[in-house]
């Protein structure tokens, strides 16, 4: 069953807010016959998407007399339950960005509207080889991927020469040996994230690296095996010596990403995203980017986010209008330049702006990337494998029992 169990309810139409004037819009796109409201959930990647996402609708507004573009910034830590949320009492917003794991069940709920009605080849052609294709459920798109990244480790140029390691470290090894030694500095080496959406992801790092795999082939949870017990037990060790942050489950992603934005923690996984709040935050911190530390095999996390339509929306046609305006080139190259993003378009792409070491860096990964499987229970599993990595943390159990639990409840959640 569905981890979502949604229940849409019917929203009435908007208002009618003026009798609209006849006039030109954007290129390709024609002016609605009545004014219509459109309301955009979008996440909050950074202090720079709120006023993002509020100048491209007053720039979407003004070509398109009659259509109000109504925007609601939320968390990621609160995203997924304000969607639900908003859905089962029938007040969800036309439009959403959302993480594309989470398409699967949005569809299996039937309030996910699929969208090649909208599209034409030309759109179809703006996306870079198949980044349209996590977004594909069962021969249908039901999401346009706003964001791309790969995941690497950042690591504090400073810090890590003072423990020896000036070309940053290579493997787990490496990365427990030089954190000793900023141990002795009285340095956390490690920042490991132990707190909300994605504790499970920082977990699959070290399986991954270790030759594991989350879901096997017979759709099982994989988890579990001796690589998952490696990888947990590596983490645990790096707690009881004292080598990560103090408390990591009281961190989310934004948490240990601002202690290495303040020199606090040496070492760090994450996205292209931070690099750009580096430079706006904290410009004389000296990082550097490498692989994701290998354990006997290299591995990293791919993955989008996407802008889904809702199947209950009023202002359908006006929602798509705003949707083909943000994937033009001049919205998009803005967007994933300031955010930080890997290109989802040719015409990004094609920007010069994307062509600097660390966006190189990011994107020499995508040979060894592994996206999330898209299958019903995945979000089920994924709060299982948190769970259960959260209990290690705080030594509540051991790393093979609290995975051989998870999986069970993975496995029921996976139907198998």
């Amino acid at each position: 069953m569905s981890r979502l169990n949604l229940r849409r309810k019917h929203v009435p139409a908007p208002l009618s807010l003026a009798r609209i004037v006849a006039g030109l819009a954007f290129a390709g796109i024609a002016v609605t016959a009545h004014p219509d409201t459109v309301r955009i959930t979008v996440s909050h990647y950074s202090d720079a998407t709120g006023p993002y996402f509020n100048r491209m609708a007053r720039e979407f507004e003004k070509a398109t007399p009659g259509t109000t573009i109504k925007i609601e910034e939320a968390n990621w830590d609160v995203l997924q339950q304000k969607l639900q949320t908003d859905i089962m009492g029938g007040a969800n917003s036309d439009l959403a960005i959302v993480a594309t794991r989470w398409l699967l069940d949005f569809v299996h709920d039937d309030v996910a509207e699929p969208l090649d009605g909208y599209m034409d080849a030309s759109f179809r052609d703006r996306f870079i080889g198949q980044i349209l294709a996590p977004g594909e459920i069962k021969g249908k798109v039901y999401g346009l991927p706003l964001t791309a990244s790969t995941r690497a480790l950042y690591y504090n140029k400073d810090l890590l020469a003072k423990a020896g390691y000036s070309n940053g470290p290579k493997t787990w090894n490496d990365v427990i040996d030089a954190s000793r030694k900023l141990k002795a500095m009285g340095i956390a080496g490690f920042g490991l994230q132990g707190k909300e959406i994605e504790t499970d992801v920082y977990f699959y790092y070290g399986l991954w690296s270790y030759g594991g795999d989350v879901i096997g082939t017979d759709g099982k949870a994989a988890f579990n095996s001796q690589a998952g017990v490696q990888a947990a037990t590596l983490y645990k060790t790096m707690i009881d010596e004292g080598l990560t942050e103090a408390a990591v489950t009281g961190y989310n992603r934004e948490g240990i990403q601002n202690l290495f934005k303040q020199g606090r923690v040496a070492m760090v996984i994450s996205l292209p995203v931070l690099s750009k709040q580096i430079a706006r935050e904290a410009p004389n911190l000296q990082y550097g980017i490498d692989p994701i530390p290998t354990g006997t095999t290299q591995a990293t996390y791919a993955v989008t986010d996407s802008i889904m339509m809702f199947k209950n929306s009023k202002v359908k046609k006006s929602a798509w209008k705003f949707l083909d305006f943000l994937f033009t080139e001049g919205p998009r190259v803005e967007f994933s330049k300031t955010e930080g993003f890997l290109p989802t378009t040719k015409a990004e792409a094609s920007d010069p702006a994307f062509n600097n070491p660390d966006t190189r860096a990011f994107i020499a990964l995508l040979p060894n990337a592994r996206f999330a499987p898209t299958v019903t229970g995945w979000e089920d599993t994924g709060k299982a494998v948190s769970d259960a990595m959260q209990a290690v943390y705080l030594g509540k159990t051991q790393p093979a029992a609290a995975l051989n639990a998870a999986a069970e409840k993975a496995n029921r959640a996976l139907g198998k």
